[in-house]
């Protein structure tokens, strides 16, 4: 032995220990950083945190999940290359940066850009590394010395080269078009960084006067009352009968006097409001499309500050947008023109960010043609190029990208990639990859030294980002990394951001490197509580992952995340899952004492195929099933099947099962028994610690070094096991599987009834066949010790009464119970908890059947009700077949 394992498996100390031990020998590196025959490439691009980040359970489910697959494919003989790094994530980096400089009391657009961005890289340098020291604490194994920034000079350029590449193209260009308008941040969002929130509001009823009709009015319903200063039509629907006689007239807008048409378009619905709806194609989407259609004026009537502009009347310039509201409603309803005020819930866009009302606000912007970018990245996945796991969020993708809209690239910030545009004294846009070069272009526009002026914007995130699958590579130069890694194998990524990153990366990658970025996307479902619900701070249910690590250490975590990750489903999860894996940890700890303890040692000339002891054969062949099941479940992205084939193959069949019944051999006489019971410990619990190492590394490693002495190294360098489906002897496997069952069945039948756990039974058994007859008297030690019994007969003629009955395969096993437990206060028992079950079960039906609680209810409650309906309905089986034992 190497050493001793202590009595307590402690991971605060083994954790920190053992990864510095593997960065140091740079076990995370891909082979072929160290040998020229390195195995088949297997390559995952880690989606880049935002550098101010800390960990949340969302990261620790996406980087346990990339971690293990890393791993697993590493032991299996890949040359695995997981990328690292971190996003400067504009917006919210800018925010944050903000809100210190405005405690100080200072202001960026004082302090000026270049000042203003030292600030933000002082800060990224300052606490940019938080999330990447929490990942190592998870145990993480990506090849950190390959860590990218998407501002580190090498994906600078790569942007720099995309943009000028994409503009060259046509595929990149500036227009004047609504966009979703951020008051608060000043910038322009992604229609994607919209939050859709359902509010109590109003809708109003407005009367507008038909011009040269005194008297007559066309009445439209607005909820925005202050964007009608910018309306330049009203709609109705062209088959409308009720405005026929007004096609083509005009209306005068009250409080502006302006006179706008009546015009027909289908964009009106004449089964919603008035039938008739004003047109402000400054300060709506549809209407930018319906003005657009009929060549309408859009007067845009707020500024970037969302206040009122010179556009407007003058009594109503320079009010909040708000404020003008209420003016606007009052000014209406005195001039008689309010018809009517009604309660009206309706969604309202707000940035996800700064949490503020956002506005359609009309402003040149920069846009990618997202559409003709989107048509190889539709044929991509239609031709199976790359497949979704599950296959399900294929159509999520193809629903977006078949409906795409330009995809608004700039953004009204300073931190970020500046747009490496230039603009000569006409408006001349040169754009270029350098200063110097575009400065070139121009003074040969121009026939002389031109000054220009670089656009102030900087470039949405995801462009940056969308590039991550080859510049992290060290695209454009056609290093040895993208030669081998490129396309990566797979992208592990949760279904929130299909749009914000796995379409950009679609269409990036093969606009730029002409093939997919990567072959498979496992998309996880979110992180909810244990209820079901959503995680939110409001709500006082977010999990803090380090929080968990320091309690119950990274492998239990691990372990609890990956057994809650069934495919195509959210996780529930809290803290009691943590729990119980660390005692899953602490279970196989001991087992390795146990080990330990009876001198259990790997022998050279150990040959599984060759055992003489029954017990033995069995947990070869449990072994070689076991690792078929997680090997399968790997492979194809079942991690809660990997994980709990796990649990069930150490705790069940090697801890509850195997340990006990080779106590007697491991204390007999017969040396030759003894030594081949050690040496099939040892060669069992060697393979459970090398299955288990892609899901909990820390305690596999720990195990594997002092347990096992290091054969042939680190365990994570080693290779994944090797077994042959014939080491599975189908006669070991019935007479155990026999031995198991009947004991499981006792004890839950004890436990179902409440039998004292001391009290040992006399049991009496019926119409046995020889097989089983034999096996009883093989095994007469194990059963009588694990079961509780003090003897066993066999008598097909006994009658007993007050029993319980227990039938497995073609036997009958009587256990008389007279003089230890009182039936008839059993039978009572059972009977009152059947009658709370079915109380419970009443209500719940209830719930369920009630329409009205079906539609209110959010759908983790209902989900919720519908698990504790199916739970009370197997108590109920459970109880049932508990009493029938006793009948």
């Amino acid at each position: 032995m190497i050493s001793m394992l202590d009595k307590t498996y402690r991971p605060a100390e083994v954790e920190a220990a053992r990864f510095a031990l593997w960065q140091a020998a740079n076990a995370f590196a891909p082979r072929s950083d160290r040998q020229a025959d390195a195995g088949e490439p297997y390559c995952i691009m880690m989606p880049p945190p935002n550098v101010t980040g800390s960990l949340h359970i969302g990261h620790a489910l996406n980087h346990t999940i990339q971690d293990t697959l890393a791993r697993f494919h590493r032991m299996r003989g890949r040359d695995v290359l997981w990328q690292p790094g971190t996003d400067h994530a504009g917006i919210a980096t800018q925010m944050v940066v903000e809100r210190e400089l405005a405690k100080a009391g200072l202001d960026r657009r004082t302090m000026g850009r270049a000042a203003f961005l030292d600030r933000v890289w002082a800060f990224k340098e300052q606490s940019g590394g938080t999330i990447v020291k929490q990942l190592h604490a998870l145990g993480t194994s990506p090849d950190w010395q390959r860590e990218r920034f998407t501002m580190d000079d090498g994906l600078s350029a790569a942007v720099r080269k995309c943009f000028v590449a994409l503009y060259q193209r046509g595929l990149i260009y500036k227009d004047k078009r609504l966009v979703n308008w951020d008051t608060k941040l000043l910038t322009a969002v992604s229609d994607l960084e919209v939050q859709q929130k359902e509010i109590n509001g109003h809708l109003w009823h407005f009367k507008y006067p038909v011009v040269g009709e005194p008297g007559q009015f066309i009445t439209i319903a607005t909820t925005r009352p202050e964007t009608m200063l910018g309306d330049t039509a009203v709609a109705v629907h062209p088959e409308d009968e009720r405005f026929a006689h007004l096609h083509g007239k005009m209306v005068t807008l009250p409080l502006t006097g302006r006179e706008i048409p009546i015009i027909a378009d289908t964009y009106s619905d004449p089964e919603k409001g008035t039938g008739a709806v004003k047109i402000t194609p400054a300060h709506d989407f549809n209407d930018f499309e319906v003005g657009r259609r009929h060549d309408l004026a859009a007067i845009s009537i707020l500024d970037e500050h969302g206040i009122i502009n010179d556009n407007a009347p003058a009594e109503f310039r320079g009010l909040d947008r708000f404020e003008a509201r209420k003016r606007i409603i009052a000014a209406m309803d005195a001039q008689g023109l309010l018809a009517a005020t009604e309660a009206h819930k309706h969604m309202v866009p707000h940035g996800d960010r700064s949490g503020t009302i956002l506005e359609p606000f009309l402003t040149d912007q920069w846009y990618a043609d997202a559409k003709t970018l989107a048509e190889p990245a539709i044929d991509a996945v239609e031709s199976g190029k790359t497949r979704f796991v599950p296959k399900q969020w294929e159509n999520t993708y193809f629903e977006w990208m078949r409906n795409i809209q330009p995809w608004c690239i700039s953004r009204q910030l300073w931190w970020g990639h500046q747009i490496p545009a230039w603009y000569g004294p006409c408006g001349q846009i040169f754009v270029a990859e350098t200063e110097a070069e575009a400065q070139t272009d121009a003074n040969e526009f121009y026939g002389t030294e031109t000054e220009l002026t670089r656009d102030p914007d900087v470039l949405d995130t995801w462009f940056s980002s969308g590039l991550w699958a080859f510049s992290t590579l060290g695209w454009p130069e056609q290093t040895h990394e993208l030669k081998r890694f490129y396309p990566t194998t797979v992208l592990v990524t949760g279904f929130d951001i299909i749009f914000f990153w796995v379409a950009r990366m679609m269409m990036q990658s093969l606009a730029f490197m002409g093939d997919v970025p990567f072959k498979d996307v496992y998309i996880h479902g979110l992180v909810r509580d244990e209820r079901g619900q959503k995680m939110s701070k409001t709500k006082g249910n977010v999990i803090d992952p380090m929080e968990l690590i320091e309690a119950y250490g990274a492998d239990a975590l691990r372990l609890a995340i990956l057994a809650s990750t069934a495919q195509g489903r959210d996780i529930k999860f809290g803290p009691s899952r943590v729990e119980g894996y660390r005692n899953f940890v602490t279970k196989l700890w001991n087992a390795a004492r146990f080990a330990e303890m009876n001198q259990a040692a790997l022998a050279t000339d150990f040959n599984p195929a060759q055992l003489s002891q029954p017990i033995n054969r069995w947990i070869v062949g449990e072994t070689v099933k076991a690792h078929g099941r997680i090997t399968d479940a790997l492979n194809n992205y079942r991690f809660n099947d990997a994980a709990l084939g796990l649990y069930h193959f150490v705790w069940s069949d090697l801890c509850d099962w195997y340990l006990e019944l080779i106590k007697p051999l491991l204390n007999g006489d017969d040396a030759a028994s003894k030594a081949e019971t050690r040496a099939t410990l040892a060669w069992a619990l060697q393979h459970a610690i090398a299955m288990l190492h892609p899901l909990a590394p820390f305690v596999s490693e720990e195990l594997h070094d002092k347990l096992l002495g290091q054969p042939g190294g680190m365990l994570m360098t080693s290779a994944w096991p090797e077994l042959d489906t014939s080491l599975i002897d189908s006669d070991a496997e019935a007479e155990l599987g026999w031995l198991t069952r009947l004991i499981g069945a006792i004890r839950t039948a004890r436990s179902e009834i409440q039998v004292p756990a001391g009290a040992k039974l006399a049991m009496i058994v019926q119409g046995a066949d020889e097989t089983t007859k034999t096996r009883m008297t093989t095994h007469e030690d194990a059963l009588f010790r694990l079961a509780r019994l003090e003897s066993a007969s066999f008598d097909d003629q006994a009658a007993v009464k007050g029993a319980l009955q227990i039938v497995l395969d073609e036997a009958t096993f009587i256990l008389p119970l007279e003089g230890v437990i009182d039936l008839d206060k059993e039978r009572a028992r059972l009977d009152k908890e059947i009658g709370k079950a079915q109380g419970e079960i009443k209500k719940i039906e209830g719930k369920l059947g009630n329409e009205k609680f079906l539609a209110r209810a959010p759908e983790e409650v209902v989900e919720e009700q519908r698990e504790r309906l199916a739970d009370n309905q197997a108590l109920i089986e459970r109880l049932e077949a508990a009493k029938a034992r006793i009948s």
